[in-house]
């Protein structure tokens, strides 16, 4: 079975354009098929602040109400998308940015309402993802980057979280590639003192449930969490999460970091 690796970007790397250069050369050496899929930082809310629209999050999640459906639209899709391709050109690695919508790969559904009304915010089905074309793209030597975008096909985008659609992306996928799913961002793993940066070097689902009544695990890295043992139970082979400078490392299963086991 042929091998991909799915890699998600963000937090603070998006911002850092110097660090953000750095991760697309470590990137565009990372032999065979991959899939870069990529937040939106902070840049939005820069923008958004701009133009007058300011950020609204409940409990750390960003409300999309249709101004900020049209500013995240601007920033996500264009202009990190499109900095994140052309760094990758750069470094020599063919790739194409997409959202959601292109060639239907990632449709969605509309949050329903029920305690928060998070507005354009879409949920994913794994049984919808367009494997096809994905396939399609990969076979041709591309390396799709997706934006946290995707449609549902009535003509809205929806804001999607970044974590979600690279766990969906690779469970879809694991049908017909043996796929490593890689979470990168500014810290080593998952920690288990914050202050000294001791990483956790492997987690089951045992000792997930420990860790968050402990209050060690919590808050953002949650949904992280969740998404990787989504991923696992899907047929993804291996999840690790990691510092963003050893991506090829992590990639390889050498470096330090978090891996993720059922």
């Amino acid at each position: 079975m042929k091998k991909l690796t799915v890699i998600k970007i963000g937090g603070k790397v998006i911002d850092d354009s110097a660090a953000l250069e750095l991760f697309l050369k470590d990137l565009a050496k990372i032999e065979g098929s991959k899939i870069l899929v990529h937040g939106g930082g902070k840049i939005a809310t820069d923008f958004g602040q701009r133009l007058g629209i300011e950020p609204n999050y409940i409990d750390g999640r960003r409300i999309t109400d249709a101004p900020t459906l049209e500013l995240v639209t601007m920033v996500y899709a264009g202009l990190v998308n499109k900095r994140i391709v052309a760094g990758l050109q750069a470094n020599g690695l063919n790739a194409i940015g997409l959202s959601g919508a292109d060639a239907n790969i990632l449709p969605a559904v509309k949050r329903p309402v029920q305690n928060i009304d998070y507005g354009f915010v879409g949920d994913l089905d794994v049984t919808q993802v367009g494997v096809e074309q994905l396939s399609k793209f990969l076979d041709d030597g591309l390396t799709p980057v997706f934006c946290p975008l995707t449609h549902d096909q009535s003509g809205s985008l929806l804001n999607t979280n970044a974590d979600t659609i690279a766990s969906v992306l690779s469970s879809a996928l694991s049908a017909l590639f043996e796929v490593k799913l890689v979470y990168c961002f500014e810290q080593k793993g998952v920690l288990s003192d914050f202050t000294n940066q001791v990483v956790i070097p492997e987690i089951d689902s045992l000792s997930y449930q420990k860790l968050k009544e402990e209050k060690i695990i919590n808050e953002g890295m949650i949904p992280k969490m969740d998404n990787a043992f989504d991923a696992l139970r899907s047929g993804v082979q291996r999840v690790t999460i990691g510092h963003y400078t050893a991506v090829q490392s992590l990639t390889a299963g050498e470096a330090e970091g978090t891996v993720i086991t059922l």
